[in-house]
């Protein structure tokens, strides 16, 4: 695993590359594809001032970080809380997963930097869901 998989490990817990990590991130995929896609999720960041950063993840060049703080002001305590109980995870430790393993997620689901819609969206989301974590650190 890479460096940034095994930070991704610390931030939820431990360093095992099945665990919170992977139920994490389906469950952050789960959110994508039964909330309306990533447009809904790019909203809840616009709405937050926040748009710029989504937007460096879904376009072509170098994706900005994002922090902990702010994946719970776009997302909301709610559902960060909601994304943390799916994984077996404390609320910090999902936001600071969030913060690691979203710019990956839609940067992997955008690489020509648009973002896929229907069947193309689905067909990206089970493949993130079968490569597991590995498939977002190449």
């Amino acid at each position: 695993m890479s460096l940034l998989g095994n930070l991704i490990g610390s931030a939820l817990g431990g360093s095992n590359s099945g665990g919170g990590q992977n139920m994490l991130m389906q469950a952050v995929l789960g959110m994508i594809n039964q909330h309306g896609g990533l447009g809904v999720l790019q909203q809840q960041f616009q709405g937050n001032n926040l748009g710029h950063i989504f937007s460096s993840w879904v376009s072509t060049g170098q994706n900005q970080p994002v922090s902990p703080e702010q994946i719970t002001q776009a997302l909301g305590h709610d559902q960060v809380s909601q994304l943390a109980q799916q994984a077996g995870v404390s609320h910090s430790e999902a936001a600071s997963g969030l913060a690691q393993l979203l710019p990956s997620i839609i940067d992997k689901l955008t690489p020509h930097g648009t973002a896929p819609t229907g069947n193309a969206l689905e067909q990206g989301l089970s493949g993130l869901l079968s490569g597991g974590l590995g498939n977002l650190f190449k």
